[in-house]
């Protein structure tokens, strides 16, 4: 095992050995393996966005194993997704790829003020399916954000006892918060060090911009100077907000656009520090051949961070 994946898993000394143990399935599995940088494939978007919006502009991701095969010819470091997709390769692919269960999701057919994701897997189905985690969705700024939590909290004590790491994808939004100040820095950094306190081990978050959205942040922002002008510095201000940077924090890639604006933000997230990218319609709405290019170039940026 690499110095750097040692030191990673000696932040969470409170953790028994079989979640450490699947921590290092992540941190050393695929071509980023031991570098202590991770590249995730997630595809829970088939749920959250509807299938057509999310896979007709590349028809063979309609089909579950087409991920699996994606994730595991690039080399990324683990495969996450919802019950139904990964109940359809799990079987086929066990073993090839450290696999992550995402527990809650949300659909497009309805969408009120306050989002609330439902539960829709257990950990006992990520035992069941060879899992090294659970991933699990909240929303700070949410009036239900508090069910979030409770939720959270109690599949992460479930979760670890029976050795499973966990992943919180935290995403700001919701009518305590305009849709302007979703990735404004003071609410990203804020919503990372909520993931860290619910006791997440990875942390997905959206890269942040440089507007501060809260009048009571502004001024401590202003009045320490904090910088924040490249996304270079901004990633490294939510990395200090995740417990100074003794948690892991990765970014999410977004919707689908042109390659080199993509690489531009993930080379600004390297040159911060950030752990890696989770990047799921920028790789598999596009052909097979296309998806590995650039996912390899995304890794070697990552790469030569390390």
């Amino acid at each position: 095992m690499s110095k750097r994946v040692r030191e990673i898993l000696s932040w969470y000394g409170s953790d028994n050995p079989g979640v450490r143990m699947n921590l290092a399935r992540i941190l050393n599995h695929g071509r980023l393996g031991g570098s202590g940088k991770l590249v995730i494939l997630p595809v829970d978007q088939g749920f959250e966005h509807g299938p057509a919006r999310s896979f007709a502009k590349n028809p063979q991701s309609y089909d579950p194993c087409y991920h699996f095969e994606l994730a595991i010819e690039t080399g990324c470091n683990a495969y996450a997704a919802p019950l139904g997709f990964l109940e359809a390769g799990a079987a086929e692919f066990a073993g090839e790829i450290p696999t992550i269960l995402k527990l809650n999701n949300s659909d497009a057919l309805y969408s009120g003020p306050d989002p609330c994701p439902a539960l829709t897997g257990s950990v006992a189905d990520a035992l069941r399916l060879g899992c090294a985690a659970i991933g699990f969705t909240i929303y700070p700024g949410s009036a239900l954000r508090s069910e979030m939590y409770q939720q959270v909290r109690a599949l992460a004590e479930e979760a670890k006892r029976c050795g499973l790491a966990v992943v919180i994808w935290s995403y700001p939004r919701g009518s305590g918060i305009r849709s302007a100040g979703e990735t404004a820095l003071d609410v990203v950094a804020y919503a990372a060090q909520i993931a860290a306190q619910l006791g997440a081990h990875i942390i997905k978050v959206k890269p942040p911009g440089e507007n501060i959205e809260q009048d009571a942040a502004r001024k401590v922002y202003e009045a320490q100077s904090i910088p924040r002008e490249t996304l270079a510095e901004r990633v490294r201000h939510v990395l200090q907000a995740a417990f100074d940077g003794r948690r892991i924090v990765i970014f999410s890639g977004g919707a689908a656009r042109g390659v080199d604006a993509l690489l531009e933000e993930i080379t600004g997230i390297a040159e911060g520090g950030g752990f890696g990218s989770i990047i799921g319609r920028n790789s598999f709405q596009r052909p097979k051949p296309e998806a590995i290019q650039l996912l390899h170039k995304i890794m070697d940026i990552y790469a030569q961070s390390a």
